[in-house]
């Protein structure tokens, strides 16, 4: 096998035009590019597939979860009902003033719970300081160097 010095090119490739060659590759890098594109695609298909199962499984788990909390609640206001009936009211007032209790106490925790969420997702918590900080310097600088 020869080797042409002047192209480093050797006997058994042809020697192919410059123009060629930068053709080929950017048709490869072309194809390349676009290949890595589908790649993605079906990547991201993929995990957008496992994350909608992923909550799918946590709505399901929220419904029985909330039956479940108004399984518990019920049996808090039986055994209230029980305990009052046990202290000689009727069955009917028991009933009611044990549902009342559950209810005044569900009430106050879901408020005190709405309230926190409302204050961690607040406008003001949401703003990114540090990037407009960030922004408004690297803006200061390019102005300094103009």
């Amino acid at each position: 096998m020869t080797t042409d010095f002047n192209t480093g090119a050797t006997g058994a490739r042809s020697a192919r035009p410059l123009g060629e060659l930068v053709g080929g590759l950017a048709a490869d890098f072309s194809n390349l590019f676009r290949k890595e594109i589908e790649l993605a695609k079906t990547e991201a298909s993929e995990k957008l597939d496992s994350v909608v199962g992923g909550v799918e499984l946590l709505i399901a788990g929220a419904v029985i979860g909330i039956g479940a909390i108004g399984v518990l609640f019920a049996a808090i206001v039986t055994a209230l009902a029980t305990l009052f009936v046990s202290w000689g009211m009727d069955r009917t007032g028991a009933n009611s003033l044990a549902a009342f209790i559950v209810f005044v106490i569900a009430a106050i925790i879901a408020w005190v719970l709405v309230a926190r969420g409302r204050a961690a997702v607040s406008a003001a918590n949401l703003r990114l300081e540090r990037t407009t900080s960030s922004l408004a310097r690297d803006a200061a600088a390019v102005k300094e160097k103009l």
